[in-house]
């Protein structure tokens, strides 16, 4: 199975940033707990972060010509307003996971609404960087 965990805008200053809403982990630190969990389960993990919406079009778009089998897709800004990334998820066709490390629902109104949890296969939210943890879970069973 060949998995990609792709992040937004700003995750790539995780463990530095609000620390009372993201925690302390950094990004290599989340990322070293899936290949940990990946290695056990005898899985391709691959990592992506961008701040550049194009580039994480172009990614998602990747995966598909890698014959990706599932994303793990933290979208962070770009949740609450990007058509475009959720048109690339729509044309892959990779199932993928939406991930956000806060509560996306109890935070400001703005941030309450994702272009991506009705076409996610999961959306796991506001469990702190476990989540992607529990989202490589679940997208372990996908094909499994």
């Amino acid at each position: 199975m060949k998995i990609l965990v792709l992040n937004g805008p700003n995750l790539n200053l995780l463990g530095l940033r609000e620390e009372s809403i993201y925690g302390s982990d950094s990004l290599s630190d989340v990322e070293d707990k899936l290949k940990e969990i990946a290695n056990k389960s005898n899985c391709e993990i691959g990592f992506y972060q961008s701040n550049a919406e194009h580039e994480l079009i172009d990614a998602i778009h990747n995966a598909y010509r890698d014959k990706t089998d599932a994303i793990i897709f933290n979208p962070a800004g770009y949740t609450h307003t990007s058509v475009a990334l959720r048109d690339a998820l729509l044309a892959v066709r990779i199932p993928f996971l939406e991930v956000h490390i806060s509560d996306i629902e109890s935070r400001e109104e703005f941030r309450q609404k994702s272009y991506f949890t009705d076409i996610a296969e999961k959306t796991i939210s506001g469990k702190g960087t476990k989540g992607y943890e529990m989202a490589l879970d679940e997208a372990l069973n996908i094909k499994g």
